[in-house]
């Protein structure tokens, strides 16, 4: 197996996320904050599986040890100081939820559930307890449940293929058309920082993120039949998971729009 054949295996589900529905529904301002308010949940986990495998493919803790493989190290470092530190559009350093967080705020979007979520995450100490106990959608739920039950098995090919396979490049370009069409549809409502990110984000999974996560999808599975197995599974299934957020943000915004 390689890179081209996990990709020929998930070409169905990324073809049903790329042609989702979801992005015809996005029609109003109030519209855009429902698909914000719920999709800034896969910002957030993102950023666990980063920092999971930064912790596997490097040494976190101290006294420090040099970790078995430079290339992996090298790779996972270089996508997180971009994803945990990068520019902003006014010159700032933030991660990339920060900035989702902010562009949120920027254009009248609510951040109040995200962080009564985050807080319960904080009081608890155990995120399936605060999934479990939010009043989030059930398929977002299951797409959260399934990130860290991923990280909790600790199998650094297997968070890989979550990050790579299941994150990667699956917002289309014309969202971001989308995007601009709001902001001239809808002056009042200030959409660049959410442009921004978009554009920066898209550029990033292109140009270097997409490249090097795949090269570590390679490092790690080597010529290990199992592993490529355990990466074509999980791709899939994360896959699938990403379908059923885009089908539950696709159902809250048909909901809204019935109590009109």
């Amino acid at each position: 197996m390689n890179i081209p054949f996990i990709n020929k295996k998930i070409a169905s589900q990324k073809e049903i996320l790329l042609q989702h529905p979801l992005y015809e529904k996005v029609k109003t301002i109030a519209d855009l904050h429902q698909f914000l308010e719920n999709h800034v949940y896969a910002v957030w986990d993102f950023m666990s599986l980063l920092k999971a495998l930064q912790n596997k493919l490097t040494c976190t803790t101290t006294p420090w040890f040099a970790s078995q493989n430079p290339e992996t190290r090298y790779l996972i470092n270089e996508i997180v100081l971009a994803e945990e530190s990068d520019l902003t559009l006014d010159g700032k350093r933030l991660s990339h939820f920060e900035m989702y967080v902010d562009a949120m705020k920027n254009c009248g979007a609510q951040t109040l559930e995200l962080e009564a979520f985050l807080q319960t995450v904080v009081d608890t100490k155990n995120i399936f307890v605060a999934i479990k106990q939010s009043n989030l959608h059930p398929k977002i739920k299951a797409f959260l449940d399934f990130t860290f039950r991923i990280i909790e098995e600790g199998k650094t090919h297997k968070i890989a293929a979550a990050f790579t396979f299941g994150r990667e490049d699956l917002i289309p370009n014309m969202f971001t058309e989308i995007l601009k069409n709001f902001q001239q549809n809808f002056p009042e409502i200030d959409l660049s920082k959410l442009i921004y990110y978009f554009e920066r984000h898209i550029e990033l999974d292109a140009d270097e993120h997409g490249p090097m996560a795949m090269q570590m999808i390679v490092e790690l599975c080597q010529d290990d039949e199992q592993k490529w197995k355990d990466v074509e599974e999980i791709s899939i299934l994360a896959l699938e998971k990403r379908i059923g957020l885009w089908d539950a943000i696709e159902e809250k915004i048909e909901s809204k729009l019935e109590l009109v």
